[in-house]
């Protein structure tokens, strides 16, 4: 018997809030974040979903905010606050049996903009002796680590925007091999920064709506044309359910089911078919022993690009045939935080499961296509199912589906 997973703590910093309750307010509001951002001024593409009202100084000390970069400092606040609602104190636990696995999806840019910019000019003293610790991925897990005393693996899942589903699904197999006692275990990443922006801009893969920047990240809508970048993180404490009982700790949800799959298809393009996509929402079911119908509502990767949201109503309509649970789509409301988006759908799901209704898709107006999705619009829709899948899908063809069920 393979022991069972509780998540027992979540910590959520995004453009939604700072908390879980503010997090699941503005989900249920289903209003988009998107609005003009300054660090993009006058770019083609000058527009994000941003994390507001987030002081670094007051959250982490001066020196600490000063010395890390913006997805890091993220990372911290997220976790500190997901042991805390776990009810953990980092100082008594047994630091040696606590792991760290954050997904991340890329280096910081905006640092290494900076920092080239000193090598054009031929001024390679003002290069930051920081730069490469406050701006590689790897970090993120290994401040995480530092700060709370979490002496077990620590390390850095990349699996593009499947990086943080990745994570919460090797975190998973730390506990049930025995390795680690208590992971903490999400993504986070900041993606506004300009040089992101233009590349994205330049594969035509964000919305040029500037016009109206609110009504651009519409997952799944008929007149979808791209999305929005994000920013932000989520922490996700697992344990052994075995453990979190013994100790009488909130148990928020199990997570029950994992399934990873590559497309090997294309580098930046899903397959069409949703093949990759089809095979890693099989693998998660099996994983988890359950059947198609058994799932309540999918909480859906739903970038709002053409492609991509094609791509997966063709797998989840392959999958779940005629009776495809209520689908939800965060992107619409936080836009798309790349590394950190599958770690940040996996606490909402948990949070649907845990307030017995799924979150409407912002911008939703209709389909187009063969296939026919039951999208969640308007306002939040009860659901009596205790059942939830999450999809992360990512460049490389990298797929993650997590399942989670409520305890």
């Amino acid at each position: 018997m393979r022991p069972e997973v509780a998540v027992t703590g979540l910590g959520l910093v995004t453009p939604a809030g700072h908390s879980a309750e503010e997090n699941w307010a503005a989900l249920c509001r289903g209003r988009s974040s998107a609005a003009p951002d300054p660090e993009l001024a006058g770019l083609p593409v000058d527009f994000s979903c941003r994390v507001r009202g987030f002081d670094a100084g007051s959250e982490l000390g001066r020196s600490p905010a000063r010395r890390l970069d913006r997805f890091i400092q993220f990372a911290l606040v997220a976790a500190r606050r997901a042991v805390a609602d776990a009810g953990l104190d980092h100082r008594t636990w047994h630091g040696d049996r606590v792991g760290v696995v954050l997904g991340v999806g890329s280096n910081s840019l905006s640092t290494y903009v900076t920092e080239f910019c000193h090598l054009a000019a031929d001024r390679p003293e003002r290069v930051s002796p920081l730069a490469l610790p406050r701006s590689v991925p790897s970090m993120a897990a290994g401040e995480v680590a530092i700060d709370l005393g979490a002496r077990g693996p620590s390390f850095t899942t990349s699996s593009a925007c499947a990086s943080g589903a990745t994570a919460i699904g090797v975190a998973r197999d730390l506990l049930r091999s025995g390795t680690c006692d208590i992971v903490l275990a999400g993504g986070s990443e900041s993606a506004r920064s300009r040089m992101t922006a233009t590349c994205f801009t330049r594969m035509r893969a964000l919305s040029r709506r500037r016009t109206d920047p609110a009504l651009a990240s519409r997952p799944f809508d008929a007149a979808r044309d791209g999305f929005v970048l994000g920013e932000g993180a989520a922490v996700l404490v697992l344990e052994r359910l075995s453990t979190a009982r013994a100790r009488r700790a909130p148990v928020l949800a199990l997570l029950r089911g994992y399934g990873a799959t590559a497309d090997a298809h294309h580098p930046v393009a899903p397959h069409p078919d949703g093949d990759g996509a089809v095979r890693a929402l099989a693998a998660a079911l099996a994983d988890a022993g359950c059947r198609p119908r058994d799932i309540g509502h999918v909480n859906a990767h739903g970038t709002s690009t053409p492609l991509n949201d094609a791509a997966e109503a063709a797998a989840l309509t392959r999958v779940f045939g005629g009776k495809v649970p209520p689908v939800t789509a965060s992107k619409g409301v936080i836009g798309h935080a790349l590394g950190a988006a599958g770690a940040i759908q996996a606490a909402y799901t948990v949070l649907a499961l845990r307030h017995g209704s799924v979150p409407p898709v912002a911008n939703f107006e209709g389909q187009d296509g063969d296939h026919k999705l039951d999208i969640v619009t308007g306002r939040p829709r009860p659901t009596g199912a205790d059942t939830g899948i999450t999809c992360s899908f990512g460049f490389g063809g990298q797929n993650a589906v997590l399942l989670f069920t409520a305890p």
